[in-house]
Protein backbone atom coordinates (compact mmCIF):
# COMPACT_ATOMS: atom_id res chain seq x y z
CA UNK A 1 0.00 0.00 0.00
CA UNK A 2 1.31 3.46 -0.92
CA UNK A 3 1.88 5.81 2.00
CA UNK A 4 2.43 9.02 0.06
CA UNK A 5 0.60 10.61 -2.83
CA UNK A 6 2.22 11.72 -6.04
CA UNK A 7 1.70 15.48 -6.43
CA UNK A 8 1.96 17.73 -9.47
CA UNK A 9 1.45 21.48 -9.02
CA UNK A 10 0.18 23.86 -11.72
CA UNK A 11 0.58 27.60 -11.21
CA UNK A 12 -1.82 30.09 -12.78
CA UNK A 13 0.08 33.37 -12.72
CA UNK A 14 -2.86 35.65 -13.68
CA UNK A 15 -4.65 34.66 -10.45
CA UNK A 16 -1.59 33.55 -8.41
CA UNK A 17 -3.39 30.25 -7.86
CA UNK A 18 -1.89 26.79 -7.49
CA UNK A 19 -3.96 23.79 -8.62
CA UNK A 20 -2.89 20.23 -7.89
CA UNK A 21 -3.09 16.86 -9.53
CA UNK A 22 -2.76 14.29 -6.75
CA UNK A 23 -2.79 10.55 -7.19
CA UNK A 24 -2.13 7.20 -5.60
CA UNK A 25 0.93 5.72 -7.37
CA UNK A 26 -0.32 2.18 -6.74
CA UNK A 27 -3.80 2.36 -8.25
CA UNK A 28 -3.39 5.55 -10.33
CA UNK A 29 -6.62 6.97 -8.92
CA UNK A 30 -6.38 10.73 -8.60
CA UNK A 31 -7.97 14.03 -7.71
CA UNK A 32 -7.66 17.59 -8.92
CA UNK A 33 -7.65 20.23 -6.19
CA UNK A 34 -8.79 23.83 -6.85
CA UNK A 35 -8.68 23.86 -10.69
CA UNK A 36 -8.73 27.25 -12.43
CA UNK A 37 -10.91 28.27 -15.37
CA UNK A 38 -9.24 30.79 -17.65
CA UNK A 39 -11.31 33.98 -17.50
CA UNK A 40 -10.86 37.28 -19.31
CA UNK A 41 -12.69 39.81 -17.18
CA UNK A 42 -12.50 42.47 -19.89
CA UNK A 43 -14.28 40.41 -22.52
CA UNK A 44 -16.24 37.96 -20.38
CA UNK A 45 -14.58 35.08 -22.21
CA UNK A 46 -13.87 31.72 -20.59
CA UNK A 47 -11.37 29.10 -21.75
CA UNK A 48 -9.99 25.80 -20.51
CA UNK A 49 -6.30 25.93 -21.48
CA UNK A 50 -5.13 25.75 -17.86
CA UNK A 51 -7.42 22.83 -16.99
CA UNK A 52 -6.36 21.07 -20.19
CA UNK A 53 -2.76 21.13 -18.94
CA UNK A 54 -3.87 19.22 -15.83
CA UNK A 55 -5.88 16.73 -17.88
CA UNK A 56 -2.94 16.18 -20.23
CA UNK A 57 -0.65 15.49 -17.27
CA UNK A 58 -3.15 13.01 -15.84
CA UNK A 59 -3.35 11.22 -19.18
CA UNK A 60 0.43 11.10 -19.48
CA UNK A 61 0.71 9.55 -16.00
CA UNK A 62 -2.17 7.15 -16.60
CA UNK A 63 -4.17 8.75 -13.78
CA UNK A 64 -7.94 8.31 -13.58
CA UNK A 65 -9.40 11.44 -11.97
CA UNK A 66 -12.10 10.45 -9.45
CA UNK A 67 -12.62 13.73 -7.64
CA UNK A 68 -12.43 17.47 -8.14
CA UNK A 69 -11.88 18.87 -4.65
CA UNK A 70 -12.55 22.51 -3.78
CA UNK A 71 -11.08 23.94 -0.60
CA UNK A 72 -13.76 26.69 -0.58
CA UNK A 73 -15.76 28.97 -2.87
CA UNK A 74 -12.89 31.06 -4.17
CA UNK A 75 -13.17 34.82 -4.58
CA UNK A 76 -10.18 35.30 -6.86
CA UNK A 77 -10.66 32.79 -9.67
CA UNK A 78 -13.38 30.80 -11.36
CA UNK A 79 -13.30 27.04 -10.97
CA UNK A 80 -12.92 24.61 -13.87
CA UNK A 81 -14.53 21.81 -11.85
CA UNK A 82 -17.51 21.20 -14.20
CA UNK A 83 -15.23 20.98 -17.21
CA UNK A 84 -13.03 18.37 -15.54
CA UNK A 85 -16.13 16.51 -14.39
CA UNK A 86 -17.48 16.48 -17.95
CA UNK A 87 -14.17 15.16 -19.31
CA UNK A 88 -13.52 12.52 -16.64
CA UNK A 89 -16.74 11.71 -14.78
CA UNK A 90 -15.16 12.92 -11.53
CA UNK A 91 -17.31 13.99 -8.59
CA UNK A 92 -17.07 17.57 -7.31
CA UNK A 93 -16.57 17.84 -3.55
CA UNK A 94 -16.42 20.71 -1.06
CA UNK A 95 -16.95 21.23 2.68
CA UNK A 96 -20.56 21.01 3.86
CA UNK A 97 -20.50 24.60 5.10
CA UNK A 98 -20.71 25.78 1.49
CA UNK A 99 -24.41 25.95 2.39
CA UNK A 100 -23.61 28.89 4.68
CA UNK A 101 -21.74 30.69 1.90
CA UNK A 102 -24.61 30.08 -0.50
CA UNK A 103 -27.08 31.52 2.00
CA UNK A 104 -24.95 34.66 2.28
CA UNK A 105 -24.49 35.25 -1.44
CA UNK A 106 -27.70 33.92 -2.99
CA UNK A 107 -29.61 37.14 -2.16
CA UNK A 108 -26.63 39.36 -3.09
CA UNK A 109 -26.86 38.18 -6.71
CA UNK A 110 -30.53 37.15 -6.65
CA UNK A 111 -29.18 33.74 -7.61
CA UNK A 112 -32.45 31.87 -7.47
CA UNK A 113 -31.15 28.94 -9.51
CA UNK A 114 -28.55 27.96 -6.90
CA UNK A 115 -29.65 24.51 -5.88
CA UNK A 116 -30.83 24.18 -2.28
CA UNK A 117 -28.73 22.56 0.42
CA UNK A 118 -25.50 22.53 -1.60
CA UNK A 119 -27.05 20.46 -4.37
CA UNK A 120 -24.81 21.89 -7.10
CA UNK A 121 -21.98 19.81 -5.61
CA UNK A 122 -21.77 16.03 -5.72
CA UNK A 123 -20.12 15.60 -2.32
CA UNK A 124 -20.37 17.70 0.85
CA UNK A 125 -17.69 16.77 3.37
CA UNK A 126 -17.96 16.95 7.15
CA UNK A 127 -15.04 17.82 9.40
CA UNK A 128 -13.02 14.67 10.04
CA UNK A 129 -14.63 12.75 7.20
CA UNK A 130 -12.38 10.30 5.39
CA UNK A 131 -12.66 8.85 1.91
CA UNK A 132 -10.41 6.67 -0.24
CA UNK A 133 -8.23 7.82 -3.10
CA UNK A 134 -7.10 4.48 -4.41
CA UNK A 135 -5.07 2.92 -1.60
CA UNK A 136 -4.66 6.31 0.09
CA UNK A 137 -7.02 8.00 2.56
CA UNK A 138 -8.08 11.64 2.34
CA UNK A 139 -9.07 13.32 5.60
CA UNK A 140 -11.11 16.53 5.57
CA UNK A 141 -10.26 19.31 8.02
CA UNK A 142 -12.79 22.12 8.42
CA UNK A 143 -10.72 25.31 8.85
CA UNK A 144 -13.12 28.28 8.83
CA UNK A 145 -12.15 31.91 9.21
CA UNK A 146 -11.25 33.02 5.70
CA UNK A 147 -14.77 31.89 4.81
CA UNK A 148 -17.18 29.72 6.82
CA UNK A 149 -16.64 26.81 4.47
CA UNK A 150 -12.86 26.45 4.13
CA UNK A 151 -11.48 22.94 4.35
CA UNK A 152 -8.07 21.36 3.92
CA UNK A 153 -7.45 17.90 2.50
CA UNK A 154 -4.92 15.78 4.35
CA UNK A 155 -3.35 12.76 2.67
CA UNK A 156 -0.80 11.24 5.01
CA UNK A 157 1.91 13.83 5.62
CA UNK A 158 0.61 16.18 2.90
CA UNK A 159 -2.08 18.81 3.52
CA UNK A 160 -3.65 20.99 0.84
CA UNK A 161 -4.53 24.05 2.88
CA UNK A 162 -6.53 26.26 0.53
CA UNK A 163 -6.49 29.92 1.55
CA UNK A 164 -6.14 29.36 5.28
CA UNK A 165 -2.44 30.13 5.29
CA UNK A 166 0.19 31.25 2.78
CA UNK A 167 3.93 30.62 2.53
CA UNK A 168 5.83 30.92 5.78
CA UNK A 169 7.60 34.07 4.55
CA UNK A 170 4.34 35.75 3.49
CA UNK A 171 1.55 35.31 6.05
CA UNK A 172 -2.12 34.42 6.22
CA UNK A 173 -5.38 34.91 4.35
CA UNK A 174 -7.76 37.81 4.86
CA UNK A 175 -10.80 37.28 7.08
CA UNK A 176 -13.08 40.16 6.10
CA UNK A 177 -15.28 38.46 3.51
CA UNK A 178 -18.92 37.94 4.56
CA UNK A 179 -18.94 35.10 7.09
CA UNK A 180 -15.19 35.40 7.70
CA UNK A 181 -13.72 35.98 11.15
CA UNK A 182 -10.13 36.66 12.22
CA UNK A 183 -10.47 34.95 15.60
CA UNK A 184 -11.87 31.83 13.97
CA UNK A 185 -9.08 31.91 11.39
CA UNK A 186 -6.41 32.04 14.11
CA UNK A 187 -7.89 28.99 15.81
CA UNK A 188 -8.10 27.11 12.51
CA UNK A 189 -4.46 27.90 11.78
CA UNK A 190 -3.35 26.76 15.23
CA UNK A 191 -5.22 23.50 14.62
CA UNK A 192 -3.38 23.11 11.33
CA UNK A 193 -0.05 23.90 12.97
CA UNK A 194 -0.65 21.29 15.67
CA UNK A 195 0.07 18.60 13.08
CA UNK A 196 3.53 16.94 13.19
CA UNK A 197 6.34 19.40 12.35
CA UNK A 198 7.40 17.52 9.20
CA UNK A 199 3.91 17.71 7.68
CA UNK A 200 4.07 19.29 4.23
CA UNK A 201 1.63 22.13 3.58
CA UNK A 202 0.64 22.90 -0.01
CA UNK A 203 -0.57 26.45 -0.67
CA UNK A 204 -3.42 27.53 -2.92
CA UNK A 205 -1.79 30.90 -3.69
CA UNK A 206 1.57 32.62 -3.74
CA UNK A 207 2.34 36.31 -4.20
CA UNK A 208 6.15 36.27 -3.76
CA UNK A 209 7.17 37.55 -0.34
CA UNK A 210 9.47 40.60 -0.41
CA UNK A 211 12.98 39.51 -1.31
CA UNK A 212 11.91 36.23 -2.91
CA UNK A 213 12.33 36.05 -6.69
CA UNK A 214 10.45 32.84 -7.44
CA UNK A 215 6.95 31.61 -6.75
CA UNK A 216 6.67 28.88 -4.10
CA UNK A 217 3.83 26.80 -2.72
CA UNK A 218 5.20 24.12 -0.42
CA UNK A 219 5.98 24.69 3.25
CA UNK A 220 5.98 22.63 6.46
CA UNK A 221 4.36 22.96 9.84
CA UNK A 222 7.81 23.56 11.34
CA UNK A 223 8.54 26.33 8.82
CA UNK A 224 5.26 28.04 9.60
CA UNK A 225 5.63 27.85 13.34
CA UNK A 226 9.16 29.24 13.18
CA UNK A 227 8.84 31.93 10.52
CA UNK A 228 5.30 32.94 9.50
CA UNK A 229 5.14 36.66 10.38
CA UNK A 230 1.44 36.52 11.22
CA UNK A 231 1.11 33.30 13.23
CA UNK A 232 4.51 31.97 14.24
CA UNK A 233 4.86 30.59 17.74
CA UNK A 234 4.59 33.33 20.33
CA UNK A 235 1.97 35.42 18.51
CA UNK A 236 -1.20 35.44 20.59
CA UNK A 237 -4.75 35.24 19.37
CA UNK A 238 -5.41 38.85 20.41
CA UNK A 239 -2.32 40.06 18.57
CA UNK A 240 -3.34 38.21 15.44
CA UNK A 241 -6.93 39.48 15.54
CA UNK A 242 -5.76 43.08 15.98
CA UNK A 243 -3.25 42.76 13.13
CA UNK A 244 -5.60 40.93 10.75
CA UNK A 245 -8.49 43.32 11.38
CA UNK A 246 -6.35 46.39 10.75
CA UNK A 247 -4.71 44.93 7.65
CA UNK A 248 -7.94 43.68 6.12
CA UNK A 249 -9.43 47.17 6.41
CA UNK A 250 -6.81 48.36 3.90
CA UNK A 251 -7.33 45.62 1.30
CA UNK A 252 -9.24 46.13 -1.93
CA UNK A 253 -11.74 43.56 -3.16
CA UNK A 254 -10.18 40.86 -5.36
CA UNK A 255 -10.37 41.70 -9.06
CA UNK A 256 -12.50 38.65 -9.88
CA UNK A 257 -14.63 38.69 -6.74
CA UNK A 258 -18.00 39.25 -8.42
CA UNK A 259 -17.73 36.68 -11.24
CA UNK A 260 -15.92 34.16 -9.06
CA UNK A 261 -18.45 34.03 -6.24
CA UNK A 262 -21.42 33.77 -8.59
CA UNK A 263 -19.88 30.85 -10.46
CA UNK A 264 -18.18 29.07 -7.58
CA UNK A 265 -21.22 28.86 -5.28
CA UNK A 266 -22.83 26.96 -8.19
CA UNK A 267 -19.89 24.49 -8.24
CA UNK A 268 -18.57 26.22 -11.37
CA UNK A 269 -21.87 26.33 -13.21
CA UNK A 270 -22.65 29.63 -14.91
CA UNK A 271 -26.13 31.16 -14.49
CA UNK A 272 -28.77 29.86 -16.85
CA UNK A 273 -28.94 31.42 -20.29
CA UNK A 274 -31.51 34.14 -20.91
CA UNK A 275 -34.09 34.03 -23.71
CA UNK A 276 -31.47 35.25 -26.18
CA UNK A 277 -29.25 32.25 -25.41
CA UNK A 278 -26.60 34.31 -23.61
CA UNK A 279 -25.46 33.71 -20.02
CA UNK A 280 -24.94 36.78 -17.84
CA UNK A 281 -23.15 37.48 -14.58
CA UNK A 282 -24.52 40.21 -12.35
CA UNK A 283 -22.87 43.28 -10.87
CA UNK A 284 -24.73 44.62 -7.83
CA UNK A 285 -24.72 48.41 -8.06
CA UNK A 286 -23.80 50.46 -4.99
CA UNK A 287 -23.67 54.23 -4.69
CA UNK A 288 -22.24 56.56 -2.06
CA UNK A 289 -24.74 59.15 -3.28
CA UNK A 290 -28.21 58.00 -4.47
CA UNK A 291 -28.24 60.50 -7.32
CA UNK A 292 -25.17 58.78 -8.79
CA UNK A 293 -27.36 55.96 -10.04
CA UNK A 294 -30.55 57.91 -10.69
Amino acid sequence: MADRAEIRAFFDEPTNTVSYLVWDPTTKEGAVIDPVLDWDNRSGEADTAFADRILAAAEAEGVAIRYVLETHAHADHLTAAPYIKARTGAQIGIGEHIRDVQRIFRPVFDARDVKPDGGDFDLLFKDGERFPLGALTVEVMHLPGHTPADVAYRIGDDVFVGDTIFMHDYGTARADFPGGDARTLYRSIRRLLSLPPHTRLWMCHDYKAPGRSDYAWQSTVADQRAHNPHVKDGITEEEFVAFRTARDATLAAPLLLLPSIQVNIRAGRFPQAEANGVRYLRVPVKAKRPEAVA
